[in-house]
């Protein structure tokens, strides 16, 4: 299979002597994994009929890269969702601990305001930091592509490949092809702007406001379908909503400056962000919110309902599970101890001062015939 023998490819130019590429040494292995999953997919769309220099195969091929850079991001995209679940359960106990040292100024008073919020995120299994993972680690892979593809000119200028399976004669093949014959995937906004190429921007200005688009919506599903009425309240919702406004216009800057390539990677990894969050918002809704109701609601009317270990189950089942708690509720209040009015220490008094001594003899009259009491 010639995918295999792709790998014998030219590497990349050595840097000048006394020269340490650091950021390129960083992204070597992942540029390596890129252009291997690149390749493959390149190779699968050409063994099916598709022009190896035609632009919708490398097209296809980009498109085969976010399916298996987003598919590997799965089990951390669920373990962003469950973090951001236990942040959001321990959120009123983040507060309590920032109006405990509100005001506190002193060195000994943050540490211990640290100190606790810590033991919160230890005691639940979460951080803030768990919440970005996906996107944490999604953004090498980004500069790595973006590495790849911005350095295609330069490769095909120098005759080489580039680190991996992306040899010579792929590279050029690459730089040849062109999106509808007329915009090059190596192609920016401002190369196109400097050789009038109206059709490339065209495409590229209408990516930018599709990515403009897809992200404004996927944030918009987050903050008014799923966040309790709890969340809706605190200043973190506040720069959500901040954020939903001036986030989206990041990706101005990137239609650009970026690769027409890059701009198709990043456009359909958004509708793939958009895709995943819908079917969570639908299927696994935060508790309290207006999607969670909503599902409620859907369950509801086909029999259905969740239980409190969060399955769905049949209505008689939940029915059966609500009514038992509602009677061990009962009986356990019933068991409970009598809680006793407190009184006054002058009503206490008062009360012992009325009581009669001598085992409630005192005070009777004595008997005319006997002179007993």
């Amino acid at each position: 299979m010639d995918l295999l023998f792709a790998a014998t490819s030219s590497p990349s130019p050595a840097p000048a002597a006394g020269d340490f590429d650091l950021i390129g040494t960083i992204l070597w292995p992942l540029k390596w994994l890129v252009e291997m999953v690149l390749v493959f997919w390149h190779w699968l769309f050409t063994s099916i009929g598709l022009p190896p220099a035609d632009g919708i195969t490398w097209v296809l091929s980009i498109v085969g890269l976010v399916i298996v850079v987003r598919s590997a991001l799965i089990p951390l995209f669920v373990k962003q969702i469950k973090s951001q679940r236990k942040m959001m359960e321990i959120a009123p106990e983040l507060r309590k601990v920032q109006e405990k040292y509100r005001g506190k100024k002193d060195q000994l008073s943050r540490e211990a305001m640290s100190r606790e919020t810590m033991a919160l995120y230890k005691k639940h299994g979460t951080t803030p930091v768990s919440s970005c993972l996906p996107l944490l680690v999604q953004m090498p892979i980004f500069f790595a592509l973006f590495s790849v593809l911005n350095d295609v000119t330069k490769h095909v200028q120098a005759g080489i490949g580039g680190v991996g399976l992306l040899n010579a004669d792929l590279t050029q093949q690459f730089y040849d092809a062109k999106l509808f014959g007329v915009a090059s995937l190596h192609e920016t906004l401002i190369n196109a702007f400097e050789t009038q190429n109206v059709t490339a921007i065209v495409i590229l200005l209408t990516l930018v406001v599709l990515m403009i688009a897809s992200q404004f919506f996927t944030q918009l599903q987050i903050i008014s379908k799923n966040l309790s009425p709890e969340a809706k309240t605190g200043q973190a919702y506040q720069m959500q909503k901040i954020m939903l406004y001036v986030l989206p216009f990041a990706f101005v800057f990137s239609g650009v400056f970026f690769p027409l390539g890059v701009v198709i990677y990043w456009f359909v990894s958004n509708l793939w962000t958009m895709g995943q969050q819908f079917l969570v918002i639908r299927e696994m809704p935060t508790p309290g919110s207006d999607a969670a109701k909503a599902r409620e609601e859907r369950l509801a009317r086909k029999g259905k309902a969740i239980d409190g270990s969060g399955k769905v189950v049949p209505m008689e089942k939940y029915q059966a599970e609500q009514q038992r708690l509602f009677e061990e509720a009962e009986a356990a209040k019933a068991a409970a101890p009598k809680r006793q009015q407190p009184v006054s220490k002058q009503r206490a008094k008062k009360a012992q001062g009325n009581k009669p001594a001598g085992g409630g003899q005192q005070g009777k009259k004595p008997d005319a015939s006997t002179g007993k009491a």
